[in-house]
């Protein structure tokens, strides 16, 4: 573990770890217009050619049977498993459904905001350096309780053609029976514009690597995302009597992504020096107290946030930016990966200053209702005229006039 001497200096290594390749751009923009200008020519050859794997147009989409047959094939305490870590988050979610808003006055003006569930919605699932199960109902279980009609899945085939067996299983609890065996940016390009086979969708969420998130970058617009997620990352606010063990344990754990990145934040020459020890990869800062720890941490506004002290929750209130926040020595970030409940589709690379976590509000689109009467009207007609004619808006100040007319 690297120690830097300042928060200057953290931030511009941060920096050049979280910098985005530009060198993809050119390359996936090439996959994108291929896509959506050649459909599922483009999907199979764009397949053959990444993927090394050779699938027909009707091989697309991955049959029910499939579905059922890798459901069926499940251990029955792994099925207990599975519908445990659902069941948490689902619960979760049904408490983040918005009411409706109705503002009645007097006059008879009524304001409503409605909230309407997206139509379809697209999750991807990586399934290369190690295929993330659990993203499958991370990212399904908010469109679900929002009410989102169809949900589809893409993932990249193995060598053999088939999607790992555990997404087809997850997928079938879920009762997500629209699967797609293609991955990477060719993925993103099919559900964003849609092909003869592959319906466009309003919306895509999942995690994926720089190519997938270069696609979601170039796409947006056409189609609606969850974010530009970078690697995955945690930062460990501990005290100095945090429990050294325990830190490593959750630094080494973090490691197991993909270019993962762990950064300890401590005011413990101790608890650093016995990091360093133990060779654990990362960056480390020494501040002079909590308080300090947590202006870095607003700084950095990492993915992951582990607050590791006598009373975690005391500084919650000090914390404006992490995507997600875990308090105490019982509380690593493994339970936000799999069975706590809130998804672990989070905001990284210091978005969190802006992104939140996946949430129920990301598939609902909120939709302004607005009712006057003849009354309402005449009480608000003059602000409104001498509001449009500074804008010289005649023609909103005549549409107004012809109601009051009559």
């Amino acid at each position: 573990m690297r120690v830097v001497r300042n928060i200057d200096s953290l931030e511009k290594s941060l920096n050049a770890k979280r910098q985005r390749k530009n060198k993809i751009q050119e390359k996936v923009a090439k996959i994108v217009k291929n896509v959506c200008d050649n459909g599922d020519v483009a999907l199979i050859e764009c397949t053959k050619k990444f993927d090394k794997v050779k699938i027909s147009t009707k091989e697309l989409q991955i049959r029910e049977s499939e579905i059922s047959a890798a459901f069926n094939e499940l251990d029955s305490s792994l099925i207990s498993d599975f519908k445990m870590a659902i069941d948490n988050v689902t619960k979760f979610y049904k408490r983040q459904i918005p009411k409706t808003i109705r503002v009645k006055e007097p006059n008879g003006k009524t304001l409503t905001s409605r909230y309407v569930p997206l139509e379809r919605v697209g999750v991807y699932v990586p399934a290369g350096t190690a295929p993330l199960v659990s993203s499958v109902y991370m990212s399904v279980i908010p469109a679900l309780v929002a009410g989102v009609k169809e949900v589809v899945l893409a993932s990249p085939p193995s060598q053999d053609k088939n999607v790992n067996p555990f997404i087809l299983a997850i997928a079938s609890l879920l009762k997500i029976k629209e699967i797609y065996r293609i991955g990477g940016a060719q993925a993103i390009s099919a559900l964003a514009c849609g092909t003869k086979t592959i319906k466009k969708v309003d919306k895509i969420v999942g995690p994926g690597n720089e190519f997938v998130t270069e696609a979601k970058r170039q796409l947006f617009g056409k189609v609606d995302i969850d974010m530009l997620a970078g690697p995955s990352e945690i930062v460990i606010l501990a005290s100095k009597d945090a429990n050294i063990d325990y830190i490593i344990s959750d630094l080494e754990a973090q490691i197991e992504h993909y270019n993962g990145l762990g950064i300890l934040v401590t005011n413990s020459k101790k608890i650093i020096r016995e990091v360093r020890k133990r060779k654990i990869p990362g960056l480390a800062l020494r501040v002079r107290n909590l308080e300090a720890g947590c202006e870095v941490v607003n700084r950095i506004a990492p993915e992951h946030l582990e607050i590791l002290t006598k009373k975690p929750a005391s500084l919650i209130k000090k914390i404006r930016n992490a995507g997600a926040i875990f308090l105490g020595d019982y509380t690593p970030v493994a339970l936000g990966d799999y069975t706590a409940g809130p998804s672990h589709v989070l905001p990284t690379a210091g978005t969190s200053r802006f992104f939140s976590c996946l949430s129920v509000k990301d598939f609902l689109k909120e939709v302004h209702v607005i009712n006057y009467t003849k009354k309402a009207l005449q009480e608000e007609a003059s602000v409104l005229e001498r509001i449009a004619t500074l804008e010289g808006m005649t023609k909103h100040i005549e549409s107004v006039k012809a109601r009051l007319s009559t």
